[in-house]
C-alpha cells in the first residue's frame, strides 16, 4: 500500500499537538501534508515489537493502544495508554531498536508515517519540530507521574489519579466532557499498567462506586465527584501542559 498525504487523517494529530502547542496555518497543512498509510487492526494486536527497527512511526486515529514490556512467564508491565492523536513510538526517528512493544488494546484505525517524511518535517518547520519534542518531555512527564503513583500512592489514590489522567488527555482532543470518557480497558488491562492483581483492582473500584465519585457502565466512565477525585489522588494537571482545554 502506498503512502499518501490523507488531511483527514492528520486531522487528530493536529488537534492533539494543538493542544499542548500554537500552530501556524502553514504548520498546520505541512502536516496534513503528511503521506500516511491506514491501517485498520484488529484487538491486542502488536503494532511494533520488542527488538524491531521501525522505518514508520504510528498515529492513533481511533481506538486505544498501549505500550508494554513482557517479562517470564508472560507476565506483562503496561507502560502507557494511548488515544486517537498520540505517536506512541515517535522516539523511534532516533532509538533505531525498539526497546518495548507497541499493541492495540482495542480495534483502531492507525496511520504509518515515514521517519523519512517526519524528519523532512521537522527540518522544514521548526515550530513543528518543538511541538515534538515538547510532546515528548510531556511523555516523561507523564512516566514520572505514574513512577510516583507506583512507589508512594495507595491502591486507591493510584486508580483515581489515573482516571483523572485520562479524562483530561481525551478532553484535550475532545473524546471526552461533562466528566464522562470511554473507558474501554478491562480490569486485567488497569491492573498491568498499576501493578496490581485484578481481584485488587475490583476492591478499587466498587470502594469508589460505593463513595458515589464515579459509575462505570458500557465501558463508558463517568465521573460523579470530580473533586473528591481530585482531592483523593491529590491530582495536579501542571505536568500534562495542556494549553487548550474544553471547559468542564
Amino acid at each position: 500500500m502506498n503512502s499518501a498525504p490523507d488531511p483527514h487523517a492528520t486531522s487528530m494529530l493536529i488537534r492533539k499537538l494543538e493542544s499542548i502547542a500554537p500552530f501556524s496555518d502553514a504548520e498546520r497543512q505541512a502536516i496534513e501534508s503528511l503521506p500516511v498509510r491506514i491501517h485498520n487492526l484488529d484487538a491486542r494486536q502488536d503494532i511494533v515489537r520488542d527488538g524491531d527497527q521501525p522505518t514508520h512511526c504510528c498515529l492513533i486515529l481511533d481506538g486505544w493502544a498501549c505500550r508494554y514490556k513482557m517479562l517470564s512467564q508472560g507476565k506483562r508491565q503496561i507502560l502507557s495508554f494511548h488515544i486517537a492523536g498520540d505517536i506512541p513510538d515517535l522516539q523511534s526517528l532516533h532509538i533505531h531498536t525498539m526497546d518495548h512493544s507497541l499493541a492495540t488494546l482495542t480495534k483502531a484505525v492507525v496511520a504509518f508515517i515515514p521517519h523519512e517524511s517526519l524528519r523532512e518535517l521537522t527540518a522544514r518547520h521548526p515550530g513543528l519540530a518543538a511541538a515534538f519534542w515538547r510532546d515528548r518531555l510531556i511523555d516523561a512527564a507523564v512516566f514520572r507521574e505514574w513512577l510516583v503513583s507506583m512507589g508512594r500512592r495507595s491502591s486507591f489514590e493510584h486508580v483515581a489519579h489515573l482516571f483523572c489522567e485520562l479524562y483530561l488527555k481525551l478532553q484535550a482532543v475532545g473524546l471526552a466532557g461533562d466528566h464522562r470518557c470511554p473507558l474501554p480497558l478491562t480490569q486485567t488491562d488497569l491492573a498491568d499498567a498499576l501493578g496490581l492483581t485484578p481481584v485488587h483492582i475490583n476492591r478499587v473500584l466498587q470502594e469508589m462506586r460505593g463513595r458515589a465519585m464515579i459509575t462505570l457502565r458500557s465501558r463508558m466512565l463517568v465521573i460523579e465527584a470530580w473533586d473528591e477525585l481530585l482531592q483523593a489522588s491529590e491530582f495536579d494537571p501542571t505536568y500534562l501542559q495542556l494549553e487548550k482545554r474544553a471547559a468542564g
